[in-house]
């Protein structure tokens, strides 16, 4: 079963079936705890392999429904009953619980056997729980840049406009357009696009917190989401952005360069009073940018054109 023993909880009052536990399954096989049926049991539950609890009358099942319903496969181990020969009902209740059963008195082969496939069942769930995880995450990353796709960002959006509206706290929010983008897919070839785009994206992640969002929002346009941030902040976080895509090569020997135009809104402001008008007036202060020459930050609401920066 593997160089590291399984660790093992045996829940029971009967020292005497713990040893007679160890000397059916062996001491390199398996690491066995001993401890009596109480509220400790459901915690140390989560720090082993596998469970075996000793189920001899109905109070007994009480625990199995606490155990069985811990969170798994990845919290909480399995369990096997071991249920004395004669307890037919018990027995029962058992299994339609869903748990794994042995009758005590036990043969050795049997609960190894027993044993081996609750391990084996735990592994495929685990397994099936980790593609469906992948599956997930893959359902809301853009393909391409590996950022948060365009449905997930507006998902996002209006949970944090929510949370901002409750807290009457601050939410900004930037979106990014590479200049000219078409252009460069069709002198450079949408290999080098491609490279840009991710580029792109590695910048943009670089340049925010954890706690903030970077998504692939149409195209060549990104959205960054910045929760609990007001636009004083989200313009330097704007301007760092900025700099550095102006800055960025792409293509044979980074020969490719790239300007951007960004639009900054934020709430509260008594024109944003909905995830949407957040959107709105984020694009509308980007299509600003793009009218008035493109490679600058316009902001919403407009301020007096600040040339060095290029803001608006």
């Amino acid at each position: 079963m593997g160089e590291k023993p399984f660790s093992l909880l045996l829940v029971d009052d009967s020292r005497a079936t713990a040893a007679r536990l160890a000397q059916a399954l062996g001491s390199q096989e398996y690491a066995p705890r001993v401890v009596p049926p109480g509220p400790e049991v459901s915690q140390l539950a989560l720090e082993v392999d596998l469970v075996l609890l000793c189920l001899e009358q109905d109070e007994d099942l009480t625990l199995l429904r606490r155990l069985l319903d811990i969170e798994r496969p990845s919290k909480g181990a399995p369990v096997i009953g071991i249920v004395p020969a004669e307890a037919h009902q018990v027995r029962l209740a058992t299994l339609r619980l869903g748990a794994e059963v042995v009758s005590d008195p036990w043969d050795t082969e049997e609960l190894r056997a027993r044993m081996q496939r609750v391990f084996s069942a735990r592994q495929v769930l685990a397994a099936l729980a980790s593609q469906v995880s992948e599956l997930q995450k893959l359902s809301v990353l853009d393909g391409l840049t590996l950022l948060h796709n365009d449905r997930y960002f507006q998902e996002r959006l209006r949970e944090e406009f929510r949370v901002a509206q409750r807290y009457d706290d601050a939410l900004s929010l930037i979106v990014v357009d590479l200049d000219h983008f078409k252009g460069i897919n069709e002198l450079w070839g949408h290999a080098a696009g491609d490279d840009m785009l991710r580029k792109a994206a590695q910048v943009l992640q670089q340049s925010v917190r954890e706690t903030d969002l970077v998504a692939r929002y149409r195209g060549e346009e990104f959205a960054v989401l910045l929760p609990r941030t007001p636009l004083t902040g989200a313009l330097t976080v704007a301007e760092r952005i900025w700099k550095e895509l102006g800055a960025l090569g792409a293509g044979m020997e980074g020969g490719l360069r790239v300007t951007a135009s960004l639009g900054v809104s934020s709430f509260p402001h008594r024109s944003v009073l909905s995830f949407d008008q957040l959107l709105l007036t984020a694009d509308e202060a980007l299509y600003r940018a793009k009218r008035e020459g493109r490679n600058r930050i316009c902001l919403h609401p407009p301020l007096p054109a600040l040339p060095r920066a290029h803001r608006g």
